[in-house]
């Protein structure tokens, strides 16, 4: 069976807000992620490697993790880039049963899949991923945050969880209803 142009361009124009967003998620890691890999030596995490921008609070590091958030799985940056690549496969197969008609959701899973296939490209690159946004806070969390610092992260790490916030929130508290401002653009 041949697939014409036109289905093509269709299927584009039904997900142009998801690949947008995922692509600006995308390339916005990618190229935060290029800078830190040429200016900060890998494993900068203290003075005068890293870059403090807050006083005691926001610096700007070098972290080669091999695990997932929080260092979870730590070392098995294989088995979570072939994790990385069942979600991506998982969510193609499904998507027509994830409301992508709706923009919002288009914006949840365009953050979740450009989060992905970053972190995605790290571990295949690098086996690791690159992670650099530092926080320290003057409280401590027993089991997140027992020293007061939060574990660094990177751009595709905030897409991810945004995204699923996002999903998790219009899933709970939005239900979808036929001929809101939310319905695919052309619909009136």
């Amino acid at each position: 069976m041949t697939t014409n142009k036109t289905d093509i361009f269709g299927q584009i124009s039904t997900y142009k807000l998801l690949l947008i967003t995922a692509s600006v998620i995308f390339l916005l890691d990618q190229l935060s992620k290029a800078w830190i890999f040429n200016n900060l030596p890998l494993d900068s995490y203290f003075y005068p490697d890293s870059i403090q921008v807050i006083e005691g609070f926001f610096y700007i590091v070098h972290i080669g993790n091999e695990g997932a958030a929080w260092g979870m799985l730590s070392g098995q940056s294989g088995w979570l880039a072939l994790f990385a690549l069942l979600a991506l496969f998982v969510i193609y197969k499904v998507r027509h049963s994830l409301e992508l008609h709706r923009r919002i959701m288009q914006v949840s899973f365009g953050l979740l899949i450009g989060g992905i296939i970053g972190n995605l490209i790290d571990r295949l690159v690098h086996g690791h991923v690159i992670d650099f946004l530092d926080f320290h806070f003057p409280f401590q969390i027993p089991w997140i945050m027992p020293t007061g610092r939060y574990p660094s992260f990177n751009i595709a790490d905030c897409g991810i969880v945004v995204g699923v916030v996002i999903y998790i929130a219009v899933s709970f508290f939005s239900p979808a209803s036929p001929g809101t401002d939310e319905s695919e653009e052309g619909k009136a």
